[in-house]
């Protein structure tokens, strides 16, 4: 195996946005407009993970797992209907989790967050 890799480093988080090992790249902590409402943040989510993902020359047909976290869980849906558009039917393995998300803005800030594995072929 080769050595791995860590990618978008933030020292004052102590996290990694993205990491290689092997053919997995685990990409964590995607999101994108907060406070707007759950379907834009879904999509901004999405459009965060694909501009991560291009990076390393991947697209979201090579994402195989996701975790989808909520502040609302019964907006499950929504996400199902932005998944649909965004992956063509190269749907991944999916779990969905209710949390209290710990950022600014409390239950107007932060809806939706995902964390994915893609898989690149050598």
């Amino acid at each position: 195996m080769s050595a791995i890799e860590r990618y978008n480093v933030n020292e004052e988080w102590a996290h990694s946005g993205m990491i290689r090992a092997g053919n997995l790249y685990f990409v964590g902590y995607c999101v994108g407009n907060i406070g707007k409402d759950i379907e834009m943040q879904v999509r901004g989510a999405i459009d965060h993970l694909e501009t991560r993902l291009k990076t390393v020359n991947l697209t979201l047909e090579n994402v195989v797992q996701m975790d989808c976290l909520f502040r609302d869980v019964w907006n499950i849906p929504i996400m199902e209907k932005v998944i649909r558009e965004r992956f063509h039917g190269k749907y991944p393995v999916r779990k969905s989790i209710q949390t209290e998300f710990a950022h600014i803005g409390g239950e107007n800030g932060l809806q939706f967050q995902l964390d994915a594995i893609a898989y690149k072929e050598d």
